[in-house]
């Protein structure tokens, strides 16, 4: 029983640390790079059976921060077109920049939680894609017919 309680615990203070469970994050981080538990461990540089403890909640945080620095990195590299797409290369890419990134971490540059929607982590991604006069003509083009998306860009173009 109190293996029980410790796991809803972990897993609150995983909703107040990162906005959500671990386990949610990271499982969709397996199905969109198409890879096992294991093979994200490798990327994000941490142990596999670590992995699986802080996605059941037997563990509360990840301690080291470039770990946590990789996991939104992967989490953000999911928006690429050719990864969004399953493209096998684009997907290998992004996986192997990953697990070679070697990033500086601090409070200013590592964000563990966003805005209600999440909608900041797609932003790096879209000004990776497109230069903001690009993004403002997209959402022109989308207004009409989808003011949230249009919304979105226009945000990203602007940075606010």
């Amino acid at each position: 029983m109190a293996e029980s309680s410790n796991v809803q615990r972990n897993l609150a203070l995983q909703r107040q640390w990162y906005g959500e469970p671990l386990g949610d994050r990271v499982r969709r981080l397996v199905v969109a790079f198409r890879i096992s538990q294991a093979q994200l461990a490798d990327v994000l540089g941490i142990s596999a059976p670590m992995l699986s403890q802080v996605m059941s909640g037997r563990r509360a945080k990840i301690g080291n921060p470039q770990v946590l620095a990789r996991l939104v990195m992967l989490e953000r590299k999911v928006l690429i077109p050719g990864v969004a797409s399953g493209e096998p290369d684009a997907i290998r890419q992004a996986l192997e920049d990953v697990r070679q990134s070697q990033p500086s971490v601090g409070r200013d540059n590592l964000p563990v939680k966003h805005a209600a929607n999440g909608e900041e982590a797609a932003w790096p991604v879209l000004r990776e894609v497109a230069k903001p006069n690009e993004l403002e003509a997209a959402a022109s083009f989308l207004e009409g017919r989808y003011p949230g998306l249009a919304g979105l860009l226009r945000r990203a173009a602007n940075g606010d």
